[in-house]
């Protein structure tokens, strides 16, 4: 597979080129090794695409899972309710997901 277009979120991408330069690398090494192909597994239901063979998002997740586990990369998930007060970010940030929704709401 390889990188046509990039969406980075807050600058991600460019923060992690410039701070961590090995972990871009890793990156695009991981995606340069899926073979897409492989991936297009999906039969379409669509109306207008019924029957077309398509790319498969969770054939897709899980070899970038497995690329990026052989890195020994692990996924981190942090849950958490957003809102636009900065102030009330900040507070409630290191509670539960339970409890900045109640803060929150």
């Amino acid at each position: 597979m390889k990188v046509v277009k990039v969406h980075s979120h807050l600058n991600g991408k460019e923060w992690i080129q410039v701070h961590h330069p090995e972990l871009w690398d890793e990156i695009e090494n991981a995606i340069g090794r899926v073979d897409a192909e492989a991936c297009k597994t999906k039969v379409s239901k669509e109306k207008t695409k019924k029957g077309t063979v398509l790319y498969s998002p969770i054939a897709i997740n899980k070899h970038f899972k497995k690329e990026l586990q052989a890195l020994n990369w692990d996924e981190v998930r942090t849950d958490y309710w957003v809102t636009d007060d900065i102030e009330l970010i900040r507070k409630t940030l290191k509670l539960s997901a339970d409890d900045q929704k109640r803060e929150i709401e």
